[in-house]
Order: structure tokens, then sequence, then C-alpha cells
């Protein structure tokens, strides 16, 4: 006796069948739906929609934001695949397949990784034990005797869209026609021979509710007339359309403007053409365009004299630097700055950060080389010391965006740096513009 197994690999014929199975039954009856499909189960069927087939899957290539994701919901959530799909917005085997992708990348830094030798790697022989998330097998020319009938049965059940009551009902109607047909023809026989066959309606005891209002109550007539208020309802006009309900749109006001005025153009041109020459020419004049107005700075909120002072409170252990800034010019000295390691007594440190944050490729590669890691590190009960990790953030769900500050602002006497320049600065910001 032969023992069927199911499973696989999907075709492209199985996938079909699948995609119209959902649309007609849904997405709650896999078991009917894998009554289509001889080789696959019920679980195999859903498997490969959520996996696959389904519209709202993400296959594109995967971005910066979704791997910084990835890792860190990895770190927070280990081997929680499930709950940290939807976080990231792919299915979980791809997020998986991604994450040892990732930690390949982090772990290919070592000298004794080969990528060849990777254990996930199929071998010639060997069966995927995750068929649902890999792309369809193209069906072949001649298919065998067991997926012709499997297409011609799932064809002839999938396009039969009415249900036994449907057929029901058709089949009724169909017998009523035919009895309505048989009971003309036999009064049009009796009618050729002189026997006369009308039809009687029967008179219904009580209210026809298809010819008179039940219990209908006329109003006893009053004292005053009352004619000009008994207005009819075809008389009431409403508004019917778009236009008549918001009125004329912008667009169409432009439209009939721009037409009054190329009509006006032609009458001014054929009664007078030299006016209308000269009122285009004046419209078309270059100089009465509005120029650029000339750029106007707040005044200076410190001294030339503060400045000095400052210049020479960050020069004051610097000798070398005080005779290069006495050679050059007031721009050279303003814009020359002191770059020692040690602040001086008195002054503002400014708000630099301390370095460039590292890039968005090596944040990914850290936090995959952790986790790459944590993973190679035997449990604590055996002791020993803890893996070498970088710096990592723990403060949410999500991973925590470098923002780097551009501003450097600085402080004098109260005041910001950013406005500390004097009628010098003027000048120099006039040269270079």
């Amino acid at each position: 006796m032969r023992i069927m197994i199911k499973g696989g690999v999907w075709k492209n014929t199985e996938d079909e069948i699948l995609k119209v199975a959902v649309m007609k039954y849904g997405k709650n009856q896999w078991a009917r739906i894998s009554s289509l499909l001889v080789r696959k189960s019920a679980k195999q069927c859903k498997a490969r929609w959520y996996e696959w087939l389904d519209p709202s899957i993400k296959k594109t290539e995967w971005t910066r934001e979704e791997d910084e994701k990835l890792l860190h919901l990895a770190k927070l959530m280990p081997t929680q695949w499930r709950t940290i799909a939807p976080i990231v917005g792919r299915t979980p085997s791809q997020c998986l397949e991604r994450y040892e992708k990732l930690l390949d990348a982090a772990c290919a830094k070592d000298e004794n990784y080969e990528p060849n030798d990777d254990p996930r790697k199929l071998r010639p022989g060997e069966i995927d034990p995750n068929p649902e998330s890999k792309p369809a097998r193209p069906d072949p020319v001649d298919m065998d005797g067991d997926e012709k009938e499997m297409l011609s049965e799932a064809r002839a059940r999938l396009a039969n869209t009415r249900g036994k009551k449907a057929k029901r009902k058709a089949r009724e109607k169909q017998l009523e026609e035919a009895r309505r047909l048989a009971s003309l023809q036999k009064r049009r026989e009796l009618k050729a021979a002189g026997i006369d066959t009308r039809h009687r309606k029967r008179k219904r005891k009580g209210i026809d509710y298809n010819a008179e209002i039940p219990f209908e109550k006329q109003p006893p007539p009053g004292f005053y007339d009352i004619v000009g208020e008994d207005r009819s309802v075809e008389h009431v006009q409403f508004p019917t359309t778009i236009d008549e309900l918001e009125g004329k749109r912008r667009a169409d006001i432009e439209a009939q403007l721009r037409k009054q005025d190329i009509a006006r153009n032609k009458i001014l041109q054929r009664q007078d053409a030299p006016a209308a020459i000269l009122q285009a020419n004046k419209l078309n004049d270059p100089e009465a365009v509005t120029r650029r107005s000339k750029l106007m700075l707040p005044p200076p909120q410190i001294s030339d004299h503060e400045l000095e002072e400052i210049a020479k409170m960050g020069n004051a252990g610097d000798p070398g630097l005080t005779e290069e800034l006495g050679e050059g010019s007031i721009a050279t000295r303003t814009l020359l700055a002191n770059y020692s390691q040690t602040p001086k007594l008195g002054m503002t440190p400014l708000r630099t950060p301390q370095r460039t944050p590292a890039g968005k490729g090596d944040a990914i590669m850290m936090e995959a080389e952790n986790l790459a890691r944590l993973r190679e590190s035997q449990t604590p009960l055996l002791g020993g010391d803890n893996p070498d990790l970088h710096p990592s953030d723990f403060s949410g769900v999500t991973p925590r965006k470098l923002e780097i500050d551009s501003k450097s602002y600085g402080y004098a006497f109260g005041k910001p740096w950013s406005w500390c320049y004097s009628k010098d600065w003027d000048d120099t910001l006039k040269r270079w513009t």
C-alpha cells in the first residue's frame, strides 16, 4: 500500500488554486480549501497563505531602519519571532532569515568563518523544512495525471459560484414558468373552442393595502382658506447637481476671467493697437519685477571692545597664537579660535558633541556582533567572564535615533555667540555674498 505524505515544494498550479479558494471560502475554512489540493494539508495551506501569498507581505529589500528594529527587538525578546514580526512589518520566517544573515555578516570578520560550510544551506538531495516561505516551482510542460485531475476538479468546484439553495430556487423558478405557459396554452385552447374562462378577481375582504391608505381620516375643513399653503412637491426646487450645491469652483472662475481678459485684449487691439502694445510692454518690462531686498541684519548685541576682551581671555596662555592673530586682519582674528585641550578660566564651553556618532551601518554591525557573542557564550551557571559587548540601548521597544546637534552655541556676557558680531563682521559678510 502506497503511503501518501503531504507536503513538499509548492507549485505554481497549487498557488493559483489556493488564491482562488481563499477568495471563495475565506481565511477560516482551511480544511475545505485543502480538499482542493491533493498533496497539501490544511495547516500547510494556511502557512503558505500567511508566509508567502498574502498581498500584505513585504518582499522588498530590508532597510536600515528595519534591520535596527529587528536587532533591537531580538535583543529584548530573543527567539520570539511571532511577536517581533508584526512590529517589524515582516513575516516570522523573513525575520529569522534576516537575523541569521546579519549574524553571519557580523561573524564574517573572523578568520575561521567559511560561508560554504553553513549548516543551514541545503545540499543536493536534502528536503527543505520550510517550503511555505519559498517561491513556487514553475509548472512543467506535461503535467502528470494526478495534477491534471486535481486541476480539473478544482476548476469545476470553484466555478460553481451557486450553492444548493440557489440551484433549488432556479429549478423552482423554471417549473413555475413551465406551469404558467401550460395554463396559458390551456386557456387559449378553451377560448378557441368557445368556452369562456375569464379569470375573475376575487374581492378580498378587508383592506387592499395596494390601492388605499388603511384607516385614513381626512381632516375636517376649517374656517380659513388654506389654498395658498397647499404647495405641491413638484414646485419646490432643490439643488440636484454638485455645481448647484457647492457653487462655482475656483478653477472655473479663473478660466472664465482668463477668457474675459483675452476677449478684452482682442477688442483693445482692434480699437487702439498702439495703446495695447504699450500696455503689454509695461507688463513684460523686467524692471517692473521686484528686486531682492538688501540683507538687513539685526544690530550687534555686544561691542567691538567686548569682542577684543573675549579674544584676549582666550589667547592669554598661547603666545604663538597671539602673534599669529596680531599679524592678520580683524576678520582672521575673529574667525580663529583657541583649540587647546584645557578650557580657560571664566570661559563658557561650547556645546559641541564630543565625537561624531557612528553611522547606521556601524550601529547595525555592532548590534549583530553583540547578539552573535551572546549566542556563542556559555551558560552563566558554568561561571567565567561575560562576553565583551559594545554599548547598547535598552531604553525602549524601538531603537533610539542618533540626533546630532549641528548648532554650536556659546555664551558670552549672558548672550549667545550667534549674535556676537560687529561692523567688521558685517563688512566681511557683504564681501562673501
